[in-house]
């Protein structure tokens, strides 16, 4: 069984990052990524921070702005568009989930497509679904990293995806299918699960509950990434999957934590330089 490293991934992707970063400076490009707080919520706060600390590390300017838990729908989109009219911002991160009263769907929408580092407008939605040019979903695409990048091809093999969010469960599968694998996603409502998992060579897990895949539902060599992040009875972090058994039968399986985790903040970064890139062209 091989160790899936995000860690290390993740890192290496950081440092092609900052190289790619350094030669638009040169070029008189310099890269900034805004990102919007709203509220008291501390795990975006740490999400937020772990963002700004990426930035730094790759080169990438980051601009923050912290807004107070009462701030109105109307007050964040007006900042939105300073933020959309801004030439020295190229990618704008609203972190999510926001307060009750603010409706996310609009503020999605409300960012310039070509800012939407996150990959959640319509727009860039519709892109990803036509292999059109533009942002690839972070989350997702730092799964295709992690399979890629540790030796495992994906052409012709049987992909499952356990979840649909249009998060993870839906882009990566297109994501897949662009690496031509044969892609079969299943739900809450699929029938003989185990039995799907089982024809999977490449299986990827996002349901958010513990213990989805176990040993049984895994085929012998098959690459297992486990999207989770959960705590168990014993309030130990830990993902969809029952990485103890699997690992006896998986080929190749991502850790939790340590695994997708740190890829999304990295492919975040690739993402702003994309959007530097396609502001400048």
């Amino acid at each position: 069984m091989k160790l899936i490293d995000g860690k290390l991934i993740s890192s290496q992707i950081k440092q092609e990052v900052a190289l790619e970063s350094r030669d638009l400076e040169a070029q008189g490009i310099a890269p900034c990524l805004a990102v919007v707080l709203v509220g008291e919520n501390s795990a975006s706060k740490v999400y937020v921070n772990n963002k700004k600390k990426a930035c730094e590390e790759v080169g990438i300017r980051s601009v923050s702005h912290e807004l107070p838990e009462e701030t109105t729908q109307e007050e964040l989109l007006c900042l939105i568009d300073v933020l959309n009219k801004a030439e020295d911002i190229h990618g704008i991160l609203v972190q999510l989930p926001l307060p009750k009263h603010i409706d996310e769907e609009k503020v999605i929408l409300s960012i310039r497509h070509d800012k939407d580092v996150d990959c959640f407008h319509p727009m860039n939605v519709g892109l990803l679904q036509t292999g059109g040019r533009g942002f690839l979903p972070c989350t997702p695409a730092g799964i295709i990293e992690l399979i890629k990048r540790s030796a495992n091809d994906i052409a012709g093999k049987e992909c499952v995806i356990i979840g649909r969010s249009n998060i993870v469960g839906k882009p990566v599968a297109m994501l897949l299918l662009r690496e031509h694998g044969t892609v079969t996603i299943c739900h809450s409502k699929t029938k003989n699960l185990a039995e799907a998992c089982r024809r999977a060579d490449i299986l990827v897990c996002a349901t958010g509950k513990v213990n989805t895949v176990t040993a049984d539902m895994v085929k012998a060599g098959a690459v297992v990434i486990d999207v989770g992040m959960n705590r168990n009875a014993e309030g130990k972090l830990c993902g969809d999957v029952d990485f103890e058994g699997v690992r006896e039968i998986a080929g190749a399986i991502t850790p939790v934590p340590g695994g997708v985790g740190p890829m999304t903040i990295a492919m975040l970064m690739k993402n702003c330089l994309t959007a530097a890139r396609l502001q400048n062209e």
